[in-house]
């Protein structure tokens, strides 16, 4: 099965050269790399040209003109360029450890999606990881608990403790609370059926819950991906959230409706 990895991005090239980095180390090699460019400057598209002559994966680039936030349409658009059956969005600031493919490929199940979690790291490290410009895990495996307990990651467990299907996976009904689309699976034959992002969804917020009920109405199952495909998302500033409460009525008022 191939797999169809879409990385959404927005000018920061810096982090994405880390990340797809970390796409050219995995130790499951059959799937693809779409960036999900939600109309960055020229530094992108360069970034994106010199990973393709030396990618182990087909690596394509989609574009659209930066009218503001659009994440919802550009991974549409991205989307509509994968080979893949089975889609996994990343964001382009998550660095992905080497088995990530593998676990959400053991995951992944006929009628259901998965979301997965992701730890954060705070800004010295970033600022460290950037300014080195190349990612080694095995590298940055080392005193993972030292990093834990001066605060410069927020989780440890996860990377020693990973865990295969199991019933404690399978939520209950639907939660639209803590939903991370940074880090989501789903088929793509279900991702159509819901013809899917809100493109309505602009600004930053709540797109990737919207997405997340909508599948659940139409009968596709969560599963967590915690304990399994945990991203490493490099710090960043807040994104502007101007638009959040506006995205969260809209998704709201649509549970609202369907109950």
């Amino acid at each position: 099965m191939l797999i169809s990895v879409i990385v959404s991005t927005y000018n920061r090239p810096d982090a994405l050269n880390l990340v797809l980095q970390s796409l050219n180390q995995q130790s499951d090699t059959n799937f693809e790399i779409i960036v999900a460019d939600d109309g960055s400057r020229e530094e992108t598209r360069v970034l994106v040209e010199s990973f393709q002559t030396s990618h182990h994966q087909t690596l394509k680039h989609v574009w659209h003109e930066d009218t503001g936030f659009r994440l919802a349409a550009i991974r549409n658009l991205a989307v509509k360029h994968c080979a893949g059956d089975y889609l996994i969005f990343l964001d382009g600031d998550c660095i992905a450890q080497p088995d990530f493919i593998a676990r959400h490929r053991s995951l992944s199940e006929l009628k259901h999606m998965v979301t997965g979690s992701r730890v954060l790291m705070d800004k010295k490290l970033t600022t460290r990881l950037i300014a080195a410009k190349a990612w080694d895990f095995r590298v940055f495996k080392k005193y993972l608990l030292f990093k834990r307990l001066n605060g410069s990651i927020n989780k440890w467990l996860a990377f020693h403790f990973k865990f295969r299907n199991a019933t404690i996976r399978y939520y209950r009904g639907f939660k639209w609370k803590g939903i991370k689309g940074c880090n989501f699976a789903c088929w793509r034959s279900d991702f159509e059926i819901v013809n899917g992002y809100d493109e309505s969804f602009e600004g930053w917020g709540h797109e990737d819950a919207d997405m997340v009920f909508r599948l659940h109405q139409a009968g596709v199952n969560r599963k967590s991906g915690s304990f399994s495909t945990e991203v490493l998302h490099l710090y960043h500033p807040e994104n502007n959230r101007s638009q959040a409460d506006e995205n969260k009525s809209r998704l709201l008022q649509r549970i609202s409706n369907a109950s």
